[in-house]
């Protein structure tokens, strides 16, 4: 099988994996534009600096020893299979770089013979990217659950940012649609990943003091950090019964015990037949959403669970956010006086982010602040009136301060506002660098064409 062939049978079947967003669109090169776009094998990551980082995103093989219910590549499903070789692949990676279509990699696998030797096949991959190509890029490798710690341990050298999907959010939905997966073999490499981050960074910090505190010994110098980027898993929403109460006290649960970055979550889609599977074929898009709503305030806005959501009611409302469903439960909170409230207070009002509480903060020390003022600060200014006042005056004019009338003004759409930094985001054009023209690129293994 050709390389190109194998790319886009391992590319497609990659996108199911969420821990990265994708782009999910196809968009040719077109004269007066700048860039392209493809849902095959690209999607985007972001640094820390705020810049979005284009990745290959593939699988290793789509020949997977598993029969996970839920997986278009179980093994008891009639798709055409395809591996890619540790060279073939990093030659393929830095083909993709040196054109400037990629900065990184997003490397997982389905289950090939073994744990151990998936892990394998990734790791050479990897080892020829750094060692052989000195290649500096981002590269988010998957950990596959059953591997060994001597794997893990080197995967995590190689690697930027490493992660274990969970999949399912119950032992007993795993045991039901994941027979051939164990709770154990998915948690213990999250927790060596989780001590061996921590352990690498105090290692580190040691570095930066030449000698330990007791032994004034010197510590050896590290070449790579361990994961760097953290880690990461995600959940599949909607193919078990588990309430929303239930996903996000999981979710909370494996911050605070597994120091994750991230917890994904993916609604289930039907890309199987299979009894113990929802047979309604629908899509939960919007519960999704709500969930990550949800995520947002418990990492960022300093949300408990229990204030979210609770066992009396354990599903998120589908027509208003989180945070304004919160608001609603707890209107003696509000309105708040912009210009005095503390910043835990302005976190809590609908249409203020976290950036945008703080430039409140710092804007009203040199004047009070208004209607006008608060536009052009890039608050959700048409949200947050129902529940501030400034300068003592109620925001929300002709709207009677109760939960039935809050509650159809906001789940009303919203028109995108006119003012303030979201005036500026509108671009005339965007200027060519050149004209592009169909040609082909030699990788080492095949042409790609473009």
């Amino acid at each position: 099988m050709e390389t190109m062939q194998k790319l886009e049978i391992l590319a497609d079947a990659a996108k199911y994996d969420v821990a990265c967003t994708s782009s999910g669109i196809k968009r040719r090169a077109k004269r007066g534009s700048l860039g392209n776009a493809s849902p095959a094998g690209c999607c985007h990551s972001f640094s820390a600096d705020g810049r979005c980082i284009t990745l290959l995103k593939v699988l290793m093989t789509n020949v997977c020893i598993c029969d996970c219910a839920y997986c278009v590549n179980r093994r008891s499903n009639d798709v055409v299979r395809a591996a890619f070789d540790p060279r073939e692949l990093a030659d393929l990676t830095i083909a993709f770089y040196r054109r400037n279509f990629i900065e990184g990699l997003f490397l997982s696998s389905g289950v090939i013979k073994s744990p151990d030797y998936t892990s394998e096949l990734m790791e050479r991959t990897l080892r020829i990217l750094r060692e052989e190509y000195r290649f500096r890029g981002y590269i988010h490798a998957k950990a596959v659950p059953g591997t060994s710690p001597d794997l893990i341990e080197r995967i995590g050298q190689l690697a930027d940012r490493m992660s274990v999907n969970l999949e399912l959010p119950s032992k007993e939905s795993l045991s039901l649609l994941a027979p051939d997966k164990s709770q154990h073999d998915i948690v213990a490499p999250m927790r060596q990943i989780r001590d061996s981050i921590a352990t690498d960074a105090d290692t580190r910090a040691l570095m930066r003091k030449r000698t330990t505190y007791a032994t004034q010994i010197a510590v050896p110098k590290k070449s790579r950090p361990f994961s760097p980027a953290g880690q990461s898993t995600q959940m599949i929403i909607g193919a078990t019964p588990e309430s929303d109460f239930e996903i996000l006290s999981l979710s909370a649960a494996l911050y605070k015990t597994m120091s994750l970055k991230r917890v994904f979550f993916s609604a289930y889609l039907p890309v199987t037949t299979d009894p113990r599977l929802p047979q309604d074929g629908a899509v939960q898009l919007n519960r999704e959403h709500r969930l990550y709503q949800a995520d947002w305030l418990l990492r960022f806005y300093g949300f408990d669970v229990t204030e979210i959501i609770d066992a009396n009611h354990p599903f998120l409302e589908t027509d208003v956010d989180p945070k304004v469903t919160w608001a609603l439960n707890h209107l003696e909170v509000f309105p708040v006086e912009v210009n005095t409230a503390p910043l835990d207070v302005l976190l809590r009002v609908p249409g203020i982010g976290a950036t945008g509480a703080r430039k409140i903060i710092r804007a009203r020390k040199a004047r009070a602040l208004g209607e006008d003022e608060l536009r052009k600060l890039g608050i959700a200014y048409k949200r947050a009136r129902y529940f501030i006042t400034a300068g003592g005056r109620y925001c929300g004019k002709g709207m009677r301060f109760s939960r039935e009338e809050l509650h159809g003004a906001l789940a009303a759409p919203i028109n995108a506002g006119r003012h303030g930094i979201r005036a500026k985001q509108n671009c005339e054009g965007q200027m060519s660098l050149f004209d592009l023209q169909g040609h082909e690129l030699t990788s080492g293994v095949n042409a790609i064409a473009i």
